[in-house]
């Protein structure tokens, strides 16, 4: 899952959930083949993290990951820095299915709205904490059950890493510019334009609440529009 900084499991997920949701046809198909065939490119094993003390929720977890010790670098450089990750003990005690897709959308909310106060530690690397855990949740309903638990603690690890790997020193607290609408904060990452900002609306809306969209403007506010 860390191959091409997790990019190939959120385009795989996108297209597991489209042929979920809308059917199949061969452009569908297709985009799941070019998918899956990316992650293979960028293949990257690398060795199990030491294991640090138990946190009994994800937010509690991802606050106690411990950064990498340079930050410096690209993806594959930071990623062999990251040695040491806390055990999450939701993640570790889900063996059954259920329980398992419980606590993966549990890590993919935590992560999304801790990029409210977070995200200026590298406004759009920050956002694969969220959105490649949120790219496995989407694939479940596509895989056998017994995979459901062992996809939890891959993308755990994954998001994890990231956190290591670009988290800021100290949060900034952040509060949105008033109420909003889950339809008015995507059309503002659309009309932004920037493919990250919009990946990571797009799991915001999947969880819908206030810290959520606040996470999803913070994106926004944080990131450079492309040119």
């Amino acid at each position: 899952m860390y191959g091409g900084a997790t990019h190939p499991v959120i385009r795989v997920g996108h297209a597991v959930r489209t042929l979920l949701t809308d059917g199949e046809n061969a452009p569908r198909r297709t985009e799941l083949a070019h998918g899956l065939g990316y992650w293979a490119a960028r293949y990257r094993p690398v060795e199990p993290p030491a294991p640090l003390p138990a946190a009994p929720t994800a937010a509690e977890a991802l606050d106690a990951v411990p950064p990498v010790d340079v930050r410096q670098g690209g993806f594959p450089d930071r990623l062999g820095r990251v040695t040491r990750l806390p055990v999450w003990a939701g993640a570790l005690a889900a063996t059954e299915p259920d329980e398992a897709r419980r606590h993966l959308a549990e890590l993919v909310r935590a992560a999304t709205h801790r990029y409210a106060t977070h995200g200026h530690g590298d406004e759009t690397m920050l956002v694969h904490a969220a959105t490649a855990p949120n790219a496995v949740l989407r694939t479940l309903p596509a895989l056998p059950r017994t995979l459901w638990a062992p996809s939890l603690h891959a993308a755990w690890t994954a998001s994890a890493a990231v956190t290591a790997m670009y988290a800021p020193d100290e949060p900034v607290p952040y509060a949105a510019p008033g109420s909003v609408v889950p339809e008015e904060v995507f059309a503002r990452a659309a009309a932004h334009g920037d493919e990250h900002v919009i990946k990571f609306t797009d799991t915001a809306l999947d969880i819908g609440d206030e810290p959520s969209l606040a996470a999803a403007l913070r994106a926004i506010e944080l990131s450079e529009p492309p040119t």
